[in-house]
């Protein structure tokens, strides 16, 4: 059995790692609804936006934009968002998951894939598996920006518009709650429009316009693209800051049950040290008196 000092010394230890989680734990829940107000802030954007696109497609019913066609696959692009960081427990692992299982259904296809990989820990996992990477992103910190994403957002869509890639898809985990995330596959190009009526289209919108309907659509298929990626970043953003919170809550909750398990050895040995002690004192005094 350890002696006293050295169970003295794991108490300490496991105390002061305690704290750390702890103290973590509470930084991950004040940031959590920070990033809950970035989330909900960046969705009616994405969502004005892509009823514009829609509006602008059906009025416009000549103009074939490439980013609105569909074409026969033979190589996909995937922009996988992951975090920078550790200690949010299984969150990177299962969207890793579900991007392994995405790659294996296209090549199983016979389809190529590309990535970008947004996030160091993506880097770091596809660096290990292999793959072919294209574009990397890492750094974002706690409020993603648009800035940090456009270059590898640009190397995807310029892939797109030369015919290198036919479809391109987001990986990110979907927010849905502080205690559950789940990893998601959205489309982004080819877009898909809005199912409306006629009567709905000519209702909203009756405007003359300009320029171009194909210049618009160009510029505001490329924001709306940059949005969805944006709103993705930010989304996993709140994912880690809840998946930390949730493993640093669970560690420091064991660390409380390794310090009683500790506590309670540590009362045994010094029982049975007292109680030597003891027996020594009373054998002592038996050999003086005899």
């Amino acid at each position: 059995m350890p002696g006293e000092k050295e169970i003295r010394n794991k108490i300490r230890s496991v105390k002061n790692m305690q704290k750390i989680t702890s103290a973590m734990e509470k930084v991950a829940a004040s940031k959590i609804r920070k990033a809950q107000n970035q989330m909900e802030a960046s969705r009616p954007y994405a969502q004005r936006i892509r009823r514009v696109i829609s509006h602008l497609a059906k009025a416009n019913a000549e103009v074939n934009h490439p980013f609105m066609t569909h074409r026969e696959v033979r190589r996909v692009g995937l922009i996988v968002i992951s975090t920078d960081r550790g200690l949010c427990g299984g969150l990177n692992v299962n969207l890793f998951k579900r991007v392994i299982g995405e790659i294996s259904d296209w090549r199983e296809k016979d389809v190529h894939v590309d990535l970008v990989l947004v996030g160091a820990k993506a880097v770091q996992f596809f660096r290990r598996l292999g793959g072919n990477v294209v574009g990397t992103a890492t750094h974002l910190g706690d409020r993603p920006t648009i800035n940090d994403l456009i270059g590898s957002i640009k190397i995807m869509l310029d892939a797109y518009t030369n015919g290198k890639i036919d479809r391109l898809y987001l990986l990110h985990n979907e927010y849905v709650s502080a205690m559950s995330q789940k990893p998601e596959a959205v489309t982004l190009l080819p877009v898909s429009e809005i199912e409306e009526s006629d009567d709905e289209l000519q209702e909203r919108w009756d405007y003359i316009y300009e320029p171009e309907a194909a210049d618009l659509l160009d510029a505001f298929l490329m924001r709306f693209i940059e949005s969805q990626v944006y709103r993705g970043a930010v989304e996993n953003f709140a994912c880690e800051m809840a998946a930390k919170m949730v493993a640093m809550k669970s560690a420091t909750d064991n660390a409380g049950e390794i310090i009683e398990k500790l506590q309670l050895q540590y009362n045994k040995a010094r029982q049975a040290a007292i109680t030597q002690e003891i027996s020594e004192i009373v054998g002592g005094a038996a050999a003086v008196s005899g």
